[in-house]
Formats: C-alpha cells, sequence, structure tokens
C-alpha cells in the first residue's frame, strides 16, 4: 500500500507559525506607529507607554512609573512578550490558513484580530489592569491588521511549501 504524505504545511507549521508571527507582530508596530503619528498621538512617549505595560507582565507594577523614561531592560522585555505573543497567536492560524479562498480568510484574519483585541485588552486586564490605558480605536485597527497578515503570510507560506517528498 503507499504511502500517503501529508501536505508540508502540517509538518512545518511550527516555523509557518514563528515566521507568521514575527512578521505580524513587525507590520502591526509599524501600522499602530503609522496611526499614532496620523493621529498625533505623541509617539516616543506612547511606545515607552506601551513597553512598560507590557514589560510589568512580568516585572511587575514597579516599571510602569514613567522615570526613567527609558529602560533597556523594560523595552527588550516588552518586545520579547510582543513577539512571543505574536507566535503564539499564529499558532491556530498556521494550521488552519489556505483552505478558504483569500478574501475569506483574510476577513477572517481581522476578526481574529478583533478577538485578540478583547482578549489582551479586556480579557488580559483583568490580570494586568494598567493595560486599559492602551484601548480604543488605533489598538483595534493595529490587531486587525494583525490578524489580516498573520492569514496572509500563513497562506503564503501554505502555497509555497508544496507536497511532503
Amino acid at each position: 500500500m503507499p504511502h500517503h504524505h501529508p501536505p508540508r504545511r502540517d509538518r512545518t507549521w511550527p516555523a509557518t507559525a514563528v515566521l507568521a508571527g514575527l512578521v505580524a507582530g513587525s507590520v502591526a508596530a509599524a501600522a499602530q506607529l503609522a496611526l499614532w503619528w496620523l493621529t498625533s498621538v505623541p509617539l516616543l512617549a506612547t511606545l515607552l507607554r506601551d513597553a512598560r505595560l507590557t514589560a510589568a507582565i512580568a516585572m511587575g507594577v514597579s516599571v510602569l512609573a514613567p522615570v526613567p523614561a527609558w529602560r533597556g531592560d523594560v523595552w527588550l522585555l516588552a518586545t520579547l512578550i510582543h513577539f512571543a505573543l505574536s507566535i503564539a497567536y499564529a499558532v491556530p492560524v498556521s494550521l488552519l490558513a489556505g483552505r478558504q479562498r483569500a478574501g475569506v480568510e483574510l476577513l477572517a484574519g481581522a476578526g481574529y484580530g478583533a478577538l485578540i483585541y478583547g482578549v489582551n485588552l479586556y480579557g488580559f486586564t483583568t490580570l494586568f489592569p494598567w493595560f486599559s490605558a492602551s484601548r480604543g480605536g488605533v489598538t483595534l485597527l493595529t490587531h486587525l491588521v494583525f490578524g489580516s497578515v498573520l492569514v496572509g503570510v500563513c497562506r503564503w507560506c501554505a502555497r509555497h511549501s508544496g507536497p511532503a517528498a
């Protein structure tokens, strides 16, 4: 009986999740900066605030104080948390993407981004109430971008993985 090989994406979903998480996390961060700029939000102050909000997950509330404004350990930890969450959120998408029409999946990706917004900015705030400071239209749009890019990268990986050898 011939052995059936599953599509490569089934075996490479961890790599797809990492790539998609890193790309979507980067594009979403760039989109957020652009949206802050377009809406006249003070870029550096808001970026440093959000880094403190994120780093406080692991470092505790003492890093929420705005002085000193710049701390390398806070910035590094916030970046690691951001990308770890981006990769974690990419896992289910990496297993499912590429099964529907592109438009349907990209729209579903935006919906997934909205769901992540709810989890991050309302669910996580039960444990980390300081995140409520980041709620708003810009953050929601950023999450929609994240979800759509995530699906797009996962679809690209699925199309380019080809059948297993």
